[in-house]
């Protein structure tokens, strides 16, 4: 497995945001958001995983960093969950190692764009058995989420600003607007933003993505 990419803030870290990317992307996809985010929040390390490099249904079989196989894109994305599953483990295990270097998991934050945001809801939501201080998903799905599922108190209470392009082209709208809905319909603390865009994040997301770690990272 590739260490991942550790971005240390300028002060003692005493936060931090795991930020998976997309399929097709890499460990780096995100460094330039995650520079501008730690400028106004100084005491916030950044870890930005890597995904295996495996054959991708969908591409034709072509391999390529991905969290999971998709092998077909509709009605609904038909994935490996097997292969999810371990994308999952491997997020647990990062948070774990943050947690045991002394950040309270309460100020630990997920976040995942398209693929990287369908391992980051399945984990924060199905797998993951403790505390934690919020979930982004920026243009993502989530594949996992089933009509059944009931969310104990402590998932309620759990932060989750979704953010989706009007204009996406790869994971349709109404794809993370049912994940939105899912998660507010069992009264998660959840939050829904649109921007007039495709399958991309640009500055004004990111802004908005800033304020909303600060509301939960920054210490007064």
């Amino acid at each position: 497995m590739t260490e991942p990419l550790i971005l240390q803030p300028s002060q003692t870290a005493d936060a931090c945001v795991i930020w998976l990317h997309g399929l097709g992307a890499d460990r780096y996809d995100f460094l330039p958001v995650a520079e501008a985010l730690q400028e106004i929040l100084p005491s916030t390390r950044f870890v930005l995983p890597q995904a295996p490099t495996r054959a991708v249904t969908i591409n034709g079989g072509y391999a390529m960093p991905s969290w999971y196989d998709i092998l077909a894109m509709s009605p609904a994305r038909a994935i490996n969950r097997e292969q999810l599953e371990s994308s999952t483990l491997q997020l647990i295990q990062l948070i774990e190692a943050q947690r045991d270097s002394g950040i309270d998991p309460a100020r630990i934050i997920l976040a995942g764009f398209s693929q990287g945001g369908a391992v980051v809801l399945h984990c924060a939501f199905l797998r993951w058995q403790g505390p934690l201080g919020g979930v982004l998903a920026l243009s993502t799905y989530a594949p996992t989420f089933d009509e059944s599922l009931q969310l104990p108190a402590d998932k309620q209470a759990l932060p989750v600003f979704c953010l989706h392009g009007s204009r996406d082209e790869v994971v349709d709208l109404a794809m993370g607007r049912a994940a939105y809905d899912f998660l507010a319909e069992r009264g998660v603390a959840a939050s829904w933003q649109e921007y007039p865009m495709g399958h991309e994040v640009l500055p004004g997301e990111v802004r908005d993505i800033g304020h909303w770690l600060g509301a939960r990272l920054r210490v007064c």
